[in-house]
This record gives C-alpha cells, sequence and structure tokens, in this order.
C-alpha cells in the first residue's frame, strides 16, 4: 500500500470521505521540556507540570493558590538559571530534546529496517513541546489506525509512567474515531536494558584509575507515602540496582540505591542521594565514587544540573575527591537495541518484521 495516497473505504459511497490508514505509530513518550530558561517559558513549563495531581497530589485547594503565588513567582528564576548551565545553544532547546530527537532517529532506523514505511516513529512530550495530542493526531492523519505508546520510563510509576498515559487517553477520549492502541510497560528488570546499562558503568570503569570505591544508582524519588499506597517505583528501582550488581558481578558493597530531586516537607524515599554521597566521603571514607542514573533514559536537568553540580559539590565538600558521573544510556547503540527489541514485542500481532517473515517463508 501506498502510504501517500489516501483510501477508499470499501463498500462506501462516493462522497464518502477517503482515509489515509493501514499504518501503525510508535509514539516515544518522554517527561518534557521547557521551550526556553526565560522566565515565561518556565512558568509555563513548571505550572503545566507542578498542576499535575500524579506529580502533586494535593487538593488543589490547597496547593493552587501556593503554586501560582510564591512557587511560580520564584522558581521559574531559578530553573530558567539552572537550565540556561545546560542549554543547547546550537540548537535552541534542552539537551532531553536534543536526545529525545537522536532517540527517535535510531527507533526510527530500525523499525524502517525491519518493517518498511508501514511503521511510523515519533516522539512526544507529556510537559511543554511537541504535545502528545499533536503527534497523536499527526500519525492519524499520517494513516495509523493503531499506535504504540511508548513511555521511556524503565521504571513504574504513577508521576511518569502513569501521567504520560493518562495524557494519551485524553487524547483519544475526544477522538470520533479512535485507533487501536497498546501501551509499553516498564522495562526495569529487562534483561537487554540491564545489559545497557552494565556497559555503560565497564566503559566508564575501563578508564578510570584508580577505580570508584562504590557506584552511587541515583533513582529519581517520590514521596515515600506513594509507596505505601501501592506504588511499585521503589521495588523496581532497588531490583534493577540488584540485577545490574549480579551481571557486574559485584557484591552489595560495591554499589548503593539512592534517590534525589525531593521537593516539599514531606519525606520522600530515603537515603537522599544528596545527603547518601556526602555521608560516603564522611563517614566511609569513600573519596572516590561513580553515580549513574538508571531511571532516566536520557540526560537531562535531574542529571547534568543537580547530579553533576549539586550532588557532586555535596560530595566534595564532605571530603570527597573524585567524582564521576556516567551519562545516561541516551541513544547508545545497546540502548537502541533494547528499545527497538521491546517495541517489536509489543508491535507482535500487528505487524511482524520482514526479515522473520523472510526467513519463516524459507
Amino acid at each position: 500500500m501506498k502510504h501517500d495516497e489516501f483510501t477508499p473505504l470499501p463498500h462506501a459511497p462516493r462522497d464518502h470521505p477517503n482515509l489515509r490508514m493501514g499504518r501503525i505509530g510508535l509514539l516515544l513518550a518522554n517527561l518534557g521540556t521547557p521551550d526556553g530558561y526565560d522566565y515565561r517559558s518556565m512558568r509555563r513549563y513548571l505550572n503545566e507540570f507542578l498542576s499535575d495531581r500524579r506529580v502533586i497530589d494535593y487538593s488543589p485547594w490547597l496547593w493552587q493558590p501556593l503554586l501560582q503565588g510564591i512557587i511560580l513567582t520564584k522558581r521559574p528564576f531559578s530553573s530558567g538559571s539552572a537550565y540556561k548551565s545546560i542549554w543547547n545553544e546550537a540548537q535552541g532547546e534542552s539537551p532531553l530534546a536534543t536526545i529525545t530527537k537522536a532517540q527517535t532517529a535510531e527507533m526510527a532506523a530500525r523499525m524502517r529496517t525491519m518493517f518498511g514505511d508501514d511503521v511510523v516513529v515519533d516522539y512526544a512530550m507529556r510537559y511543554g513541546n511537541p504535545s502528545t495530542r499533536s503527534k497523536v493526531e499527526q500519525m492519524k492523519a499520517a494513516g495509523c489506525d493503531r499506535i504504540v505508546f511508548f513511555p521511556l520510563y524503565p521504571q513504574y510509576a504513577g508521576a511518569t509512567s502513569a501521567t504520560a498515559c493518562d495524557q494519551f487517553f485524553r487524547v483519544l477520549m475526544k477522538m470520533k474515531w479512535q485507533p487501536s492502541v497498546r501501551t509499553v510497560p516498564a522495562y526495569s528488570d529487562d534483561a537487554r536494558y540491564v545489559e545497557a546499562l552494565a556497559r555503560s558503568v565497564e566503559r566508564a570503569y575501563k578508564s578510570l584509575d584508580p577505580k570508584p570505591d562504590i557506584l552511587v544508582c541515583s533513582y529519581h524519588g517520590v514521596p515515600r507515602r506513594y509507596l505505601l499506597e501501592g506504588d511499585p517505583y521503589h521495588c523496581q528501582c532497588q531490583k534493577t540496582t540488584r540485577l545490574l550488581r549480579e551481571r557486574l558481578g559485584w557484591d552489595e558493597t560495591r554499589i548503593v540505591t539512592t534517590f534525589q530531586s525531593k521537593f516539599g516537607p514531606e519525606e520522600w524515599l530515603k537515603p537522599y542521594t544528596v545527603e547518601e554521597v556526602a555521608r560516603l566521603a564522611e563517614e566511609e571514607g569513600k573519596r572516590n565514587i561513580a553515580v549513574i542514573a538508571p531511571a532516566f533514559s536520557a540526560d537531562c536537568i535531574e542529571t547534568l544540573e543537580e547530579i553533576n553540580e549539586e550532588i557532586k559539590e555535596s560530595f566534595e565538600e564532605a571530603g570527597g575527591e573524585r567524582f564521576t558521573y556516567i551519562p545516561c544510556l541516551n541513544d547508545d547503540a545497546t540502548h537502541m537495541d533494547a528499545l527497538a527489541a521491546i517495541a517489536v514485542e509489543n508491535l507482535s500481532g500487528w505487524i511482524e518484521p520482514r526479515r522473520a517473515v523472510a526467513q519463516a517463508a524459507e
């Protein structure tokens, strides 16, 4: 089928609108990014992000006056300064946007090899641009009557995976004719993802002499009560660390799980990364550490600024001497191979790779 042409519907009257049909969309989804680091862009982005009840679930009657008043008056300045320190000025965008584009291009190349132009690959952001709505509408206009929605969060959390799916479903709710859809589950214990993590650690350690005393696996934090309310995020983070340690062949003394980005007055998942790296230096004499962020599929403000600046500073002020940040998997070939394999599994039954079909025919 030529997908750039409109396809008449069988048995439809002559005056019925023709439609593009028969393709499958693969929509990658990440957290989001402001359009710029100026005050208005940051305020618009933070308002959307911090108004999400999946992220901040306090009563709007209490939370919104605080958000619209004090927080969105002051925080756009500090957040804008942080974004400015890591901004990709050449492309006029945040690193998360740059990397997500690269991941999408790599995924598209792999899907094209296996499926030709039958699978359309694109990306959307939960907050900011490009919006989930705009990309779903584009896919449908391109003839996608089926869509696989792929949140790029290895570990499931209500504040990440669930809110991305919520937004996807909100778009569908307003469509007269919905495409058939599937959502890709979290892949925290997928052997291919763990292998990609392990190889990134091995590459980093190969260039380090002496080797780090300990590897800190820093995951984005959430309030501790989310765990008590049934969110599996904490357990999946712990499992990812354990599987990574087992793949590397290490004992438990060489790796630790921590949580970063605490916000607000209540208790979050512990230990807090910013405090733990200081404790490791002060109390355990760990002067040489490496930090990796397994919950982030792409480097962003939380890794490039928070880990590599704020958390690094905490470690050094406590007596730490050598701090190594191991970048996220980003568009690394092993990572993209893993994500592509997961995507193909979720496409199964709708379409099969051409190579597999050819081999079966032989």
